[in-house]
């Protein structure tokens, strides 16, 4: 490997890192969350300042955040080896995490905002020169 394909896998082998300790910390708190939500099952979810009351089951949301969660959780750990499969399953969640995003912006702005532009470094980070990333976190 030359020195120039070095330096440029180290770099970007460090925002495939980033791209998984982000899917795998917002994997936690979405897992936090599910659990919170089922200790709360049977209330209504207001929020005053939007003028919104969500009539929800918070069971089914909370065993939804959970599930969800453990999925980012697998796709961040999986991201640390570089497996192409995990790449792929990563972009597809972070896409949906995205999209689903928007769903909460008219309540929480602020955070929706934030989520979505850790989304999008993470959609750059598993696009963006793969092949230097890949080569610089599989090699022995």
């Amino acid at each position: 490997m030359s020195t120039e394909f070095a330096q440029r896998a180290s770099t970007w082998s460090g925002w495939v890192i980033f791209a998984g300790v982000v899917l795998f910390t917002i994997g936690c708190l979405n897992v936090i969350q599910g659990i919170a939500a089922l200790a709360r099952s049977g209330e209504t979810y207001a929020v005053p300042e939007a003028n919104l009351l969500v009539a929800t089951d918070y069971t089914a949301w909370g065993w939804s955040l959970i599930i969800w969660g453990a999925i980012m959780i697998l796709a961040g750990l999986g991201l640390f080896s570089g497996n192409e499969f995990a790449r792929w399953a990563a972009i597809i969640i972070v896409v949906v995490n995205l999209i689903g995003q928007f769903s909460f912006f008219p309540a929480f702005p602020l955070w929706s905002l934030v989520v979505i532009g850790l989304d999008l470094a993470v959609l750059f980070a598993l696009t963006a020169r793969w092949e230097y990333a890949k080569a610089a976190l599989t090699q022995s």
